[in-house]
């Protein structure tokens, strides 16, 4: 399996939902439409949409949708030949987002976004965050720098959120800087996937497992991130 389509497989696992191709469009868009029909599944809600260029499928995290109702959907991303265990389906197409329709009732409000591309910059420097202690722990510059001998290690990192994601394709998306490191030479920000919930301007410790050459395809490539941490304040 290619580096690409496991690491997507690998991300919606938690979701009971397979991957068999990589996304056909980038992530940050948004789609609206009517109501069709709903699927309730796990953690996710299935939606029939009828919009402007014709009926389609959407998945979101688990929210109460009527029939009938016109939704937004932010953070959109689309997915081709996604097969769904749950649902025992498999689609053509399908939309990835976030409800921000205010006449739906999501089960937990989600940050706006798309959690790929260029690394996050915060609205002012971050000032110096205290290194983590312990035999794992590195600075983001560190991290960033060192990743061809940290790749496939664990690392222990404490800094400050300075962009977060939450919900998309079952996973949150943070950005953290320790003020350390060069914003032109790219080592001063470091991508984090994880399950726990953090608000920007948190400084937080986060433990997880280095990879390096991450391409998830439609343009989305990252030398080096931080993938399933734990995360605590």
């Amino acid at each position: 399996m290619k580096p690409a389509v496991a690491l997507a497989a690998l991300v919606l696992a938690a979701a009971a939902w397979t991957a068999w191709a990589m996304p056909a469009q980038p992530a940050g868009g948004t789609l609206k439409g009517e109501v069709l029909e709903t699927r309730n599944v796990d953690s996710y809600t299935y939606l029939r949409l009828k919009t402007a260029t014709g009926e389609t499928w959407a998945a979101v995290p688990n929210a109460t949708v009527k029939k009938g109702a016109q939704v937004t959907l932010a953070n959109t991303m689309e997915m081709e030949n996604f097969e769904s265990k749950s649902l025992k389906r498999k689609f053509d197409k399908i939309v990835f987002g976030t409800l921000v329709d205010p006449s739906a009732k999501p089960a937990a409000a989600a940050p706006t976004g798309a959690p790929h591309g260029a690394p996050a910059t915060a609205a002012a420097p971050v000032a110096k965050v205290a290194k983590a202690t312990g035999p794992d722990a590195k600075t983001v510059a560190e991290v960033v720098g060192g990743k061809a001998s940290l790749k496939g290690k664990a690392v222990l990192v404490r800094g400050q959120v300075v962009k977060m994601n939450a919900g998309i394709m079952g996973k949150n998306w943070v950005h953290l800087q320790d003020g350390s490191g060069s914003a032109s030479a790219g080592t001063n920000d470091i991508l984090v996937t994880t399950q726990d919930m953090a608000a920007v301007g948190d400084v937080v410790t986060v433990k997880g497992t280095v990879r390096t050459d991450v391409n998830l395809g439609s343009g989305y490539a990252y030398a080096v991130l931080i993938e399933d941490a734990a995360l605590r304040k």
